[in-house]
């Protein structure tokens, strides 16, 4: 992992401790994920409702310049919204598959028009109520699966042109100089066959000159 991920981790950890966030951010083999719970006064919409709340926006702005130096590293950030699973259908959002990828977009749209993020190192899904991190049998529980992760992937590692296309001119040279293989048979074939193949006087055979005999 690069160190401006993990230096954006203890960043964001800090920033989650003195505004009293619950969550965690983790680092894995594909990027860093900042998870966002909805507990106490720390609520990111209202029930039924993909706005964003002031208290979540005032969350982002805080988080925001680690996300932005992320961002300006080259890293792409995909926000997932989450549920849980109490049952919604009304005539906006026929299920929690709708609600959470309409948070999840609420969140973009507001990094990009609130907060100036470029768009195109963004993105935006939902997983409504089907990935709980603790079963949905309590409101603390419930309250704990409504969350807002914000996903920060690792870069695909750098290569070096210069060295890939001495390469590429390496194998063309090679290449060109290696004889065709169809060639190589076919002159093989042909030097096979001509020290068999008979000469034209060698095909036609003479006829044997009879020897007279006596009665």
């Amino acid at each position: 992992l690069s160190k401006d991920v993990q230096k954006a981790k203890k960043e964001v950890e800090e920033t989650m401790k003195q505004e009293q966030v619950q969550g965690e951010v983790k680092l894995d083999k594909d990027g860093m994920k900042i998870t966002l719970e909805e507990q106490g006064d720390n609520v990111f919409f209202n029930s039924g409702s993909a706005d964003v709340s002031p208290r979540m926006k005032e969350i982002m702005e805080k988080i925001g310049p680690s996300l932005m130096a992320l961002v300006k590293a080259d890293h792409q950030v995909v926000v997932e919204g989450h549920t849980d699973n109490v049952p919604i259908n009304s005539s906006k959002f026929p299920s929690n598959w709708e609600l959470s990828t309409a948070r999840a977009t609420s969140v973009v749209q507001y990094m990009i028009k609130g907060m100036k993020f470029p768009p195109d190192h963004l993105g935006a899904i939902g997983y409504g109520q089907f990935q709980p991190i603790v079963p949905n049998d309590s409101e603390e529980n419930r309250s704990k699966n409504r969350r807002v992760v914000f996903f920060i992937k690792n870069k695909p590692p750098k290569v070096d042109k210069k060295e890939e296309g001495g390469k590429k001119k390496e194998e063309a040279k090679a290449a060109a100089e290696k004889p065709a293989e169809g060639a190589v048979e076919a002159e093989a074939e042909e030097e096979e066959t001509g020290s068999e193949e008979p000469s034209a006087e060698e095909a036609i055979p003479t006829p044997a000159t009879p020897v007279p005999t006596s009665e």
